[in-house]
């Protein structure tokens, strides 16, 4: 009962997003600097919010992070005081009220990279995407569950239980490996490197003898 009461209530905040994101996309037509012929028809981009394809999860961008892909960019749609508290590697940081500024069309427009919104959980980032996507905007995407998934995946795995399948161990080990690449240190690493601290050898210095002189009368 209690899974089923929580599907529900998934799919009711899912149904009101959708229809929050259809109403600011299509407000794009009623600013000034916008013409109404300007835009993906709005039948298409209901298809385009119903569809989940703009996600991207945690684990794969932790992994072109660590890679060092360089087909992507990270745009942090959140105000700059939250950008200059905690921000993911090499992030842009395009407040959403800011995000139709001329400054920062270059970075939204344009078809080489591809653009991954992310906020602290979604929200704000799917309403990125949506106003980007009205404008046909290419390569869109979302960070599914923002920072705050980034941090219960990658920075804090959860570490699985005994009698749970092996994938969800090699997936720990590989969250934990991702998280100690950006700085996370664990008690069983800094025992490690305790216990095998090389303790450099002691240098004796050795006096030179001195030569005898030969000869003499």
């Amino acid at each position: 009962m209690i899974k089923k009461n929580t599907a529900n209530n998934s799919g009711l905040r899912y149904k009101i997003l959708a229809a929050i994101l259809i109403l600011l996309a299509g407000g794009l037509v009623l600013l000034p600097k916008y013409q109404k012929s300007e835009g993906i028809p709005a039948t298409q981009l209901l298809s385009n919010i119903i569809s989940l394809e703009r996600y991207v999860s945690t684990d794969q961008i932790a992994d072109k992070i660590i890679s060092q892909d360089p087909s992507f960019i990270l745009i942090d749609v959140r105000d700059e005081k939250s950008y200059a508290t905690y921000t993911l590697p090499n992030a842009i940081n395009i407040p959403l009220k800011k995000l139709l500024d001329k400054e920062f069309e270059s970075f939204l427009n344009q078809d080489q990279f591809d653009v991954v919104f992310f906020s602290d959980d979604y929200f704000y980032a799917d309403q990125a995407w949506a106003l980007c996507n009205r404008l046909k905007y290419k390569n869109l995407h979302v960070l599914k569950g923002g920072i705050n998934e980034w941090f219960t995946t990658i920075i804090n795995p959860t570490e699985p239980l005994e009698n749970m399948p092996l994938e969800a161990f090699e997936l720990y080990a590989t969250r934990k490996a991702a998280s100690m690449f950006f700085g996370v240190m664990y008690p069983d690493q800094l025992k490690a490197d305790t216990t095998n601290k090389i303790v450099p050898k002691k240098i004796v210095p050795v006096k030179k003898k001195k030569k005898t002189a030969e000869g003499g009368c």
